[in-house]
């Protein structure tokens, strides 16, 4: 009787600790995650400000689901939501400079999350500023925007 409380004891002790190590490394990998999604975003805070769009568009999907909502409504396609940033901001003047500021970086599943945050365009012609919700996705292991609202 007493060998089969120990065996117990010891049984649950172990399964208590590979819970907590597992909860320990699935922290770790989140946090990998989302200070790889924090790096997409400063990549393209950076090459916005270069006045580099091409660049900028190196964090979306490239693929004709992306999927971008904004004032104009939906535009499906990496290259329609190039084309519509090469026509809103045609120059370093109305492009300006970009500033993010991250709200929320929340993972859904291993292979999306969800980013909400504020955006702001200090332009010697006019600062403009608004919001975005972005949905992440890991492609062939590299985190991406698949999905962007902004305001």
């Amino acid at each position: 009787m007493k060998s089969s409380k120990i065996f117990y004891s010891i049984f649950f002790f172990l399964l208590y600790s590979q819970l907590i190590y597992s909860q320990q490394t699935q922290s770790v990998a989140d946090q990998k995650d989302a200070a790889a999604i924090r790096y997409v975003l400063a990549t393209q805070n950076k090459a916005w400000n270069e006045g580099n769009t091409a660049a900028f568009m190196e964090g979306y999907w490239k693929s004709d689901s992306l999927m971008f909502i904004g004032k104009s409504g939906i535009t499906y396609g990496w290259q329609n939501t190039l084309n519509n940033y090469k026509k809103n901001y045609p120059d370093t003047a109305s492009m300006g400079k970009l500033i993010f500021n991250i709200l929320e970086v929340k993972k859904l599943s291993n292979l999306f999350y969800h980013v909400v945050g504020k955006w702001y365009l200090q332009r010697s012609i006019g600062d403009i500023s608004g919001h975005f919700t972005l949905l992440f996705q890991k492609i062939k292991g590299v985190w991406v925007i698949i999905k962007d609202h902004s305001s």
